[in-house]
């Protein structure tokens, strides 16, 4: 599980501030710290991340895929920073040499054992209200893929053995079958 710090006035600054390699993200100003990845979690962040990407480069598309680490500042305030798996940007201006700024266009976390309270809760609640238009919780010990569409209201689920659609393209289906663990 990630480890809630006990004082709630973290910024973005405090983030800066870790040890080389040390990596953690913040909520409202609380800061979770975050345990390195593991083989299968990886695995799928590249799985997905080559998926995407080569579907945005065949079809000439605008946005841009950027897998962890990779800084997200949900709001304008430096209380809230996170680093999502995968990160789909559409609006260039968001982007800047340090990350993007403001809500991502898809959102993808790969949970691991250390993230579901976060994967779960806070990151849900937190993508829904910044703008996020959709958000995929990958759990590959639960065989489970959670498909939020938060423009459309609408939530599904389905397992790795399923092709999942993407809610911002219209022709993009991602094959979770073929993922190579």
């Amino acid at each position: 599980m990630a480890l809630a710090q006990k004082f709630y006035n973290y910024t973005i600054d405090d983030i800066y501030s870790l040890p080389e390699g040390q990596r953690a993200e913040l909520f409202d100003g609380q800061m979770y710290m975050m345990a390195a990845p593991g083989r299968q979690h990886q695995e799928i962040v590249h799985f997905l991340d080559r998926v995407i990407g080569n579907y945005i480069q065949d079809k000439n598309g605008q946005c841009k895929v950027y897998p962890a680490p990779f800084a997200v500042f949900l709001s304008a305030d430096n209380k809230n920073y996170v680093e999502p798996d995968i990160s789909v940007i559409c609006d260039k201006d968001k982007l800047n040499d340090k990350g993007c700024n403001g809500a991502p266009d898809w959102v993808i976390e790969i949970v691991s054992p250390s993230s579901q309270y976060t994967d779960y809760l806070l990151k849900l609640l937190k993508y829904q209200g910044c703008g996020v238009c959709e958000y995929w919780i990958v759990d590959y010990p639960k065989n489970r893929i959670t498909v939020y569409n938060f423009k459309n209201n609408t939530m599904e689920e389905y397992s790795f053995s399923d092709t999942v659609k993407a809610g911002i393209y219209e022709d993009l289906e991602i094959n979770f079958s073929k993922v190579n663990i």
